[in-house]
């Protein structure tokens, strides 16, 4: 089978670099620097970050893409050839809802692939479960998993979820 490139994307602080570095079978590549502007945490991916997952016989190449919409070039750059997009957002912080829209409307709109949303931060008290970021975001029920990025077997579910979406899109074409 040939490999599947996956992008991982969602705003600044979703989970993407964490999600990466649980999941690649091989070292990742990254391009974090420290932040130049008040974003919640020390250091940001500027332009990418990279690993690889085996799942059964496939093989997943793994591109996160920056969270931050100065670096927007980079998610064009970056979607070019994917067959599957994950995104990832913050349960408990809502107000991030909406640049995520934004992004998942843009990104879907440019590079129209399977999708499905994944709601990290399940581990602590979610303020929005993935019930209700489906219901914002107006996708339905399955294509959003909760899941803890720092948890390999939680973090692989919304993969195993686009996989399956991917394949069943695949059946269902003449």
């Amino acid at each position: 089978m040939e490999p599947l490139k996956i992008i991982v994307t969602g705003p600044v602080g979703a989970g993407k670099s964490t999600l990466i570095r649980t999941l690649s079978e091989t070292e990742i590549v990254d391009t974090d620097a420290a932040a130049s502007e008040d974003i919640g945490k020390a250091m940001t991916t500027v332009a990418m970050d990279y690993g690889t997952l085996r799942l059964g016989d496939q093989l997943l190449y793994l591109f996160g893409t920056p969270g931050q919409e100065r670096f927007d070039f980079m998610w064009d750059v970056l979607t070019e050839g994917a067959l599957g997009m994950l995104m990832l957002v913050r349960g408990d912080r809502p107000e991030d809802l909406g640049p995520a829209r934004r992004m998942l409307d843009y990104l879907l709109s440019q590079h129209p692939v399977p999708h499905v949303v994944g709601v990290t931060r399940q581990d602590r008290p979610p303020v929005w479960g993935p019930e209700e970021v489906a219901l914002f975001l107006g996708l339905p029920t399955e294509r959003v998993v909760g899941l803890n990025a720092t948890d390999p077997k939680s973090a692989v579910q919304p993969l195993v979820r686009l996989l399956e979406l991917m394949l069943a899109e695949e059946e269902s074409r003449p």
